[in-house]
């Protein structure tokens, strides 16, 4: 990509030198701490009126399953619960399936999305309602109309994680707005097996804490347990705190190499450009966010999993707002701003639904390609045995297809060689 857009990536370069100082996730230092704090606005968020940890659930989620129980011929549910050393998780899982009863989920396009995996960010499971209630035909986008997309879905199934992160949803609508960790004060999105447990030089224990192993966490086990079984061409994990388009690698500052790279920042840039004129980071996350992380559930979907395409999605960020206003650093507080996000980015995944699977389609051998990550650590109270990284060899494959390309490089670089030399002579003998 970067050879095939030079002038693009100048350009990107030079705005994220700009940019990444105001737009960064904050990291310890409050830029304004007389400012004024944003209260959840209770009639733009779907949240319960008095609410404790041990409440059941969370009002959103029992908008969810009403709407499943509504469209039972698209959607289906299920809960699944884990639990160690006392503390104890459940995840919500909506499937998106519109011929679920005549078709194996396996013969068809598979993507996974989880939403709400930091407690703080709850414009990203509203966007999951929103989305739900655009594929069961609930709710239409006035710029798109009716759903456009009908040949395409009836060939992909979709799998929605909308609040991955229950106990620290809890304890945000309890009133501490700052929270991004899951019940026990573990940020979900350091749990995992790549690189898991570096810390940098500016690491923040509340806002990273990677836990006291890999997949120390019920809600990652529940995660992982998902995507081997499912099988994922496409992962999206949504957040917030800025706008951005975001592929591996976060635990280092650069993309992935080869071909499957290429595509995903193509879609990447496709999105962007169809849904947000181009404003929205497009690249490795630990590039263009401002810091390494490290132990994230897209560097592990990505290279252990095998998922083609592995990215993160951030949709909204509030760059003015105080590093101590959480809230609304995280989530839009008015309404116009609140139905932009929701309806633009239910848009982009709706893109992303029927260009994902076009561009892979001419991707042979989808399940056997090769990701060369960083060091892989499986330390799960669950399982210690299939965490292995194998993505070190490109494989004979790969190996075959880029001795095609130095063929084909080689006769065109002929080609021209000879086309040169043949201008050369009809000059001089004219």
């Amino acid at each position: 990509m970067r050879a095939l857009l030079p002038l693009r990536s100048s350009i990107v370069v030079v705005i994220v030198v700009v940019l990444v100082p105001f737009i960064t996730k904050p990291r310890g230092v409050n830029s304004s701490s007389d400012a004024p704090l944003t209260s959840i606005p209770l009639d733009l968020y779907h949240t319960r009126l008095e609410v404790s940890p041990r409440s059941d659930s969370a009002a959103l989620l029992k908008e969810i399953k009403s709407l499943v129980l509504r469209h039972p011929d698209t959607l289906s549910m299920e809960t699944v619960k884990m639990g160690n050393r006392g503390y104890a998780a459940e995840v919500l899982v909506v499937t998106y399936d519109r011929k679920m009863k005549h078709d194996n989920e396996k013969s068809k396009f598979r993507i996974l999305m989880s939403f709400g995996q930091h407690g703080r960010e709850l414009i990203t499971s509203e966007v999951a309602l929103q989305l739900l209630s655009v594929l069961a035909e609930e709710h239409n986008i006035l710029s798109m109309g009716p759903v456009s997309i009908t040949k395409e879905l009836d060939n992909i199934v979709i799998k929605v994680v909308p609040m991955e992160n229950l106990n620290g949803r809890k304890l945000v609508e309890a009133g501490d707005l700052c929270e991004r960790r899951n019940g026990r004060g573990v940020d979900l999105n350091r749990n995992w097996g790549v690189d898991w447990g570096k810390k940098e030089k500016d690491y923040d224990p509340y806002e990273e804490n990677p836990g006291t192993a890999p997949f120390s966490e019920p809600e990652a086990q529940i995660m992982r347990q998902l995507a081997k079984s499912f099988e994922p061409h496409i992962w999206v994990n949504v957040h917030s705190g800025m706008e951005a388009l975001f592929m591996p690698y976060d635990h280092k500052n650069t993309t992935p190499d080869g071909h499957m790279s290429n595509l995903m920042e193509f879609l990447l840039w496709d999105v962007n450009r169809l849904h947000f004129e181009e404003k929205c980071l497009v690249g490795s996350g630990g590039g263009l966010v401002g810091y390494l992380a490290h132990g994230t559930t897209t560097d592990y979907m990505y290279d252990v999993v095998k998922v083609p395409m592995a990215f993160t999605f951030e949709i909204y960020g509030d760059s003015e707002a105080s590093s101590k206003d959480c809230f609304k650093m995280f989530n839009p507080v008015d309404k116009l701003e609140f139905n932009k996000a929701v309806n633009k980015w239910s848009e982009a995944f709706l893109t992303l639904f029927r260009l994902g699977p076009s561009r892979l389609a001419t991707t042979a051998g989808l399940r056997k390609w090769d990701s060369m990550g960083g060091k892989v650590i499986d330390g799960s109270l669950e399982s210690n045995k299939d965490s292995k990284i194998d993505g070190l060899d490109l494989g004979m494959k790969d190996l075959r297809n880029y001795f095609r390309l130095f063929l084909l490089s080689s006769v065109l670089l002929m080609f021209m060689f000879c086309s040169r030399i043949s201008k050369s002579k009809y000059r001089q003998t004219n």
